[in-house]
């Protein structure tokens, strides 16, 4: 008698259903929040997940899921590997990648000599497509799903990115960047109202197309005017409703608070700031947040707002710790996801920045081990997005976007995983050795655009 697990019945008239079977991580309950940690994940030493189209029709244990659809016959098997959600960055610069790696001072410093004349090349339509060629394929190979991402000044930068999401079906969030002072003429925009019609232009055009979704994108209040950040949040509250995003930067650096509070005195604190202009709210996206006082948390949790941890950037560039125990604070806990934040981030793969989230913590005595770390990277960043009613998980009627990590995708850590059963255990390792071949395949709305076996290993969605 088959079990009465939850699924959802095949349409016969369908596409035709395909399976993905393997060892099966998948995420439920807030670590961070639920001390028993058996609410928080389910793990299938041998799992099955069944797609049909876009969509997950039911994901668990082989045998009694398998029992449920009969006619199931394609079926990609994946041995020595782990199948998981599809993962989500909170906050990467796809226009940064060029100059990724670049020596860092201070982050000041860093912006003005590499950061702003990067960005100033994407006026150039060729140049703005053949980054987002390469970022799209950076982050594919690294199981990443989905993405919170700043484009920059100018709209080349932001259809760039959008029109090669669109050839992968991912969801991708962007926006023309908001910076209309205190920055290189070539970047500066002309003025605030030409600035923001120019966005509201490009949310008109993008937004709910297909899976693509627009932000409102100030950098970060000092390179607005008053009446820019006015004008922003004037429209993201005119359009919140419709699931528009608003994503800065937020308590970065000392140097960059001092800044920012010396341009807007009549402010309490940095966070302050935004409120006063109306990018406070839902899908309010901040970045870093490391330097957080107390009121500015609590203001953050009743405004609903999410935080991106951006563990390898703010090492990088020496900026302070996220203090995620303090952004989880049961009294008034927030919504956080982890970002790559290329370029000061070093690298594209998330499971390399949960190896330097877990260091952070462990500097102040909280450890964070891989069940929290992973919920972060998927689950947990698919809440920061406000998406976790489609993404984040492996679940019926979510969108089949999941990745597959390699247990063993080198000779040493395939001699390592011998000494560890546990999944938990294992799934630590692979983040904290986390080579750059770690994801076996990556799937994008049912379809696996990345195989790294396969000889041409990116496809888009059409050639699948």
């Amino acid at each position: 008698m088959k079990k009465n697990i939850s699924h959802i019945d095949a349409d016969t008239q369908g596409a035709p259903l395909k399976g993905i079977r393997g060892e099966m991580v998948t995420f439920h309950e807030d670590p961070f929040l639920v001390e028993d940690e058996s609410k928080c994940y389910s793990h299938y030493s041998d799992g099955l997940v069944v797609i049909q189209g876009d969509k997950i029709l039911a994901a668990g244990d082989y045998m009694e899921v398998a029992a449920f659809y009969p006619d199931l016959k394609d079926i990609d098997r994946y041995d020595n590997a782990v199948i998981i959600p599809g993962m989500v960055d909170t906050h990467v610069h796809y226009v940064q990648s060029p100059m990724i790696g670049s020596f860092g001072d201070t982050l000041l410093q860093w912006l003005n000599q590499y950061t702003f004349p990067t960005e100033a090349r994407f006026r150039s339509e060729e140049f703005s497509r053949s980054v987002a060629r390469l970022f799209m394929g950076q982050i594919l190979k690294q199981g990443t799903t989905t993405a919170n991402v700043f484009s920059t000044t100018f709209p080349t930068s932001v259809d760039a990115l959008f029109e090669e999401s669109e050839r992968y079906n991912t969801c991708m969030i962007t926006g023309k960047v908001l910076q209309d002072r205190n920055l290189p003429e070539p970047l500066r925009d002309i003025s605030a109202e030409g600035s923001v019609a120019m966005a509201e232009e490009l949310l008109e055009k993008w937004h709910g197309r297909g899976r693509q979704l627009y932000a409102v994108i100030p950098r970060f209040a000092p390179t607005s005017t008053p009446r820019q950040l006015e004008l922003a949040g004037d429209l993201y509250q005119k359009n919140v409703g419709k699931g528009v995003y608003m994503h800065t930067h937020l308590d970065e650096a000392d140097d960059e608070i001092e800044w920012a509070l010396s341009l807007y005195p009549e402010a309490a604190n940095y966070t302050d700031i935004y409120r006063r202009y109306g990018l406070l709210g839902p899908r309010s996206v901040f970045a870093h947040c490391c330097l957080v006082k107390e009121e500015e948390w609590q203001t953050l949790h009743d405004y609903d707002c999410s935080v991106a941890h951006c563990p390898s950037s703010n090492l990088f560039l020496g900026d302070g710790m996220f203090k995620i125990w303090e952004a989880k604070d049961h009294k008034r806990p927030l919504r956080v996801g982890v970002g790559t934040d290329v370029g000061a981030g070093t690298n594209f793969s998330l499971p390399r920045q949960l190896n330097e989230a877990y260091k952070v913590s462990m500097l102040k005595k909280h450890s964070m081990g891989a069940l929290k770390c992973f919920y972060m990277a998927t689950k947990g960043g698919a809440q920061t997005l406000h998406l976790e009613d489609r993404i984040g998980s492996l679940a019926p009627g979510y969108t089949a976007d999941i990745t597959v990590l390699d247990m063993h995708p080198t000779e040493f850590l395939k001699w390592r995983m011998q000494f560890n059963d546990f999944i938990l255990d294992r799934m630590f390792i692979l983040q904290t050795l986390s080579p750059d071949n770690l994801v076996r395949a990556t799937y994008v709305a049912g379809k696996r655009v990345y195989d790294r076996e396969r000889e041409q290993q990116l496809l888009y969605a059409a050639d699948l």
